[in-house]
């Protein structure tokens, strides 16, 4: 005796409709985080203060300051250094902002595989 609808699982296409709009909604979500992530600043600083880097989250340095006494025209090779160290300081911090609103929106989805290509992360 076959049930109604003739063939199991036939209610599917009423499930893959719900997650078709989760997934759509959860893709908005994503893309409202990262505008909100692109039009934040993140600044860092090295040598105690002496350097300071200001990044967006677009990843794009927006300023950098530097103190009197750490422009030594006889050590230019440190400033560099103070610099370098600075940029990749306010980078990463971008980075583990990116991370983390990454891991609020996908919370467990992590074990999804392919899926997740298609909704930017």
């Amino acid at each position: 005796m076959a049930k109604r609808g003739g063939y199991p699982g036939m209610g599917m296409p009423g499930n893959m409709n719900n997650l078709m709009k989760q997934a759509q909604k959860m893709q908005r979500q994503m893309e409202e985080n990262q505008k909100a992530l692109e039009e934040k600043e993140f600044t860092a600083s090295s040598g105690g203060g002496a350097v300071e880097v200001t990044v967006t989250g677009k990843r794009e340095i927006t300023g950098i300051k530097l103190s009197e006494e750490v422009v030594d025209p006889e050590d230019i090779e440190m400033l560099e250094d103070l610099i370098v160290a600075a940029v990749n300081e306010a980078l990463r911090k971008v980075e583990e902002e990116s991370a983390a609103v990454m891991s609020k929106m996908t919370g467990g989805l992590g074990g999804l595989g392919g899926l997740g290509g298609g909704f930017g992360f």
